[in-house]
């Protein structure tokens, strides 16, 4: 299924993901998924919320720089194997970058849950199914 990420650039300092969460806290805006990547300089925070839109304003007003941009979540079995066999392989067999994943397993239901950015999300989307 394709969904709204949202990535925030952060400078890297002490106290500074604070001054980006306070924001959404502040608004009830839900993370729903959250990876963070790190240079010396600066973060990539990139996220899934629970109102892309609210959160959006609320970064904005709080002067972070932000883009939105179109990934995919997809459910997967939590097994050992399961993101080879389930994801990783079948993009790669049809010649699709898988540019970067983060995902959570959820033990109640056995499946876990994947964000993928994809060179072609079109072609991705009819490869894992839309969902």
């Amino acid at each position: 299924m394709r969904i709204k990420q949202v990535s925030v650039f952060v400078s890297n300092e002490p106290g500074r993901l604070v001054d980006m969460l306070k924001p959404l806290s502040d608004n009830e805006i839900d993370i729903q998924a959250l990876s963070v990547a790190d240079s010396t300089d600066f973060g990539i925070v990139r996220m899934v919320v629970s109102n892309t839109e609210g959160a959006v304003k609320a970064l904005q007003d709080a002067q972070f720089t932000i883009r939105t941009n179109a990934v995919l979540a997809y459910d997967m079995p939590n097994v050992p194997g399961g993101l080879l066999k389930a994801v990783v392989e079948p993009l790669a067999k049809v010649g699709i970058n898988l540019e970067y994943i983060y995902a959570f397993a959820e033990s109640e239901t056995g499946k876990a849950k994947v964000v993928l950015k994809v060179s072609d999300i079109d072609r991705a989307e009819d490869v894992l199914g839309k969902g």
